[in-house]
């Protein structure tokens, strides 16, 4: 673990510096660095609980702020600009967050209980079962609300989404639902209620659902039933597992299906 920590905050020190270099970063975005930084030594440092709770709100009340850009000093490129990938889908922009990964960096460095030591064969034989079943559920479920239909495609950018979508959103969302909420509330509960693991998957997706609330309460239920799998796959596969669900439903839903959705 130590070595994933030196190579996480290598790529993040290499990384900022160069965005700060081509002016994609400004000066406010050291305060939030710096409020990032005190939480993870409130956390990791200290063994007091008060403490360590004072850490992990300030983590929560920061990433929720990075999660919704509202923090200043942060200026994302705009790599998609209003395309519609297909005559009957709504126009679709998307952005290169500097902002959002910085909350799965701080749970890398911080929380190193994310990671299970499972073998690469365990989270394969995981992923076969919940990306088919995760994917199908999902996607059936969104035609029949009639929020995207069949309509295979693979626009010319489509390497750049990908790209975006599995490093700078899948991997994070997954870093804080599945390792962060769902792996913290399983520690909480161990020997205390029963079934807290399935406890834990389940309370995980509900606030994964929420989280896309703003989107109407079809994707609200989408993603909550999502959720479910994607922490059955972080349950007995890992955060490989996970990631490469999420990331696999995403994919079938972008090449696949109408994406974002039916234009209304």
């Amino acid at each position: 673990m130590p070595a994933l920590r030196w190579t996480a905050l290598t790529l993040l020190t290499l990384g900022y510096g160069i965005a700060l270099v081509y002016g994609q970063l400004s000066i406010p975005v050291v305060v939030t660095v710096g409020l990032l930084i005190m939480a993870g030594i409130c956390v990791t440092q200290f063994a007091h609980w008060a403490v360590r709770l004072f850490g992990h709100v300030l983590f929560m009340a920061l990433a929720a702020g990075l999660a919704s850009h509202w923090l200043p000093g942060f200026f994302s490129a705009r790599a998609i600009a209003g395309t519609r990938f297909s005559p009957e889908a709504a126009p679709f922009s998307m952005y290169l967050n500097l902002d959002k990964p910085l909350i799965g960096f701080w749970i890398v460095l911080a929380c190193p209980w994310v990671f299970s030591a499972l073998t690469l064969r365990r989270a394969s034989l995981t992923t076969a079962f919940t990306l088919p079943i995760t994917t199908a559920i999902c996607l059936t479920t969104a035609m029949a609300l009639g929020l995207t239909g069949w309509s295979p495609k693979w626009p010319e950018q489509g390497l750049i989404w990908a790209a975006n979508n599995l490093l700078l959103v899948t991997l994070t969302e997954e870093l804080v639902f599945r390792g962060y909420i769902q792996g913290g509330l399983a520690r909480l509960l161990n020997n205390k209620v029963p079934y807290h693991q399935t406890l834990a998957i389940v309370l995980s997706s509900v606030v994964f659902g929420l989280s896309h609330l703003g989107a109407g309460w079809q994707w609200m239920l989408l993603a909550a039933m999502a959720g479910i799998g994607y922490g059955v796959a972080y349950r007995f596969g890992g955060l490989p597992a996970a990631v490469v669900t999420h990331f696999g439903l995403n994919l079938a839903h972008f090449s696949l299906f109408t994406y974002p959705m039916f234009n209304r």
